[in-house]
């Protein structure tokens, strides 16, 4: 009896991990960004009715030049060969509001991507990535949703309309789940990873991409910051 509590307390003891945690930042002169202009489709401006215009999110800042849609990643340091559980439950893209939601995101490879379209207007899907296939789907109204799988890991990459100009999103496929998006106010948390030193990457649709080592402990929180900036005209 006392050899089965022995196991039972083994069992349940807590499992300790570190984490990183951190705040993206826009440094330099804010541009000022137009709203966009649905008024080429009726079936789009009809969402925005008695409304403000949605705004542009190529440059989401919170206060302080907090940096949001800012994908961050562990790039390098974690266990070589180690096979991570797939979700079962699928990623989802929304084209809603004939926008992109949300503007940037992960998906594991092997993972089912759900594309919903509730507009009650025609989409298509344009995806480019280059390691996986490529497609561009037509959803006219009928087409509530489709499914798609990315095989293979790749860095961002984009999801346009060509119908609506104005709709983008950015995907990346990733090997393991240590990666995550910065919101408005641009702090992100990557949760449960051993402890050890590892290669922080954090990449912003147009500003570019950064690293960072950091060393995580077993317990508590590794810190890290990335200030971006417009790079300069050549």
């Amino acid at each position: 009896m006392r050899y089965v509590l022995i196991t039972a307390l083994l069992i349940s003891a807590p499992v300790f991990a570190g984490e990183v945690t951190g705040t993206a930042f826009y440094d330099g002169t804010v541009p000022q960004l137009k709203p966009l202009d649905m008024g080429a489709d009726p079936k789009c401006a009809e969402h925005y009715a008695g409304k403000e215009e949605p705004a542009n999110e190529v440059l989401v800042l919170g206060e302080g030049n907090t940096l949001g849609n800012v994908f961050v990643e562990i790039a390098a340091g974690l266990p070589e060969g180690k096979e991570y559980p797939v979700p079962e439950e699928p990623a989802v893209l929304t084209q809603s509001g004939c926008k992109y939601t949300p503007r940037v995101f992960g998906v594991r490879a092997g993972q089912k991507l759900r594309i919903e379209n509730p507009d009650g207007t025609l989409h298509n899907v344009n995806a480019a990535p280059v390691k996986n296939t490529a497609f561009n789907r037509g959803m006219p109204p009928n087409v509530t949703d489709i499914e798609v799988v990315f095989d293979q890991p790749e860095g961002l990459f984009p999801f346009r309309c060509n119908v609506h100009t104005w709709m983008v999103a950015y995907c990346a496929v990733m090997s393991h789940p240590y990666f995550t998006v910065t919101g408005s106010d641009g702090t992100f948390t990557i949760p449960d990873l051993p402890a050890g030193k590892y290669t922080v990457k954090a990449t912003h649709e147009r500003l570019g991409s950064q690293e960072t080592e950091l060393d995580v402990p077993e317990s508590g929180a590794a810190q890290a910051e990335f200030r971006f900036s417009r790079p300069s005209a050549k």
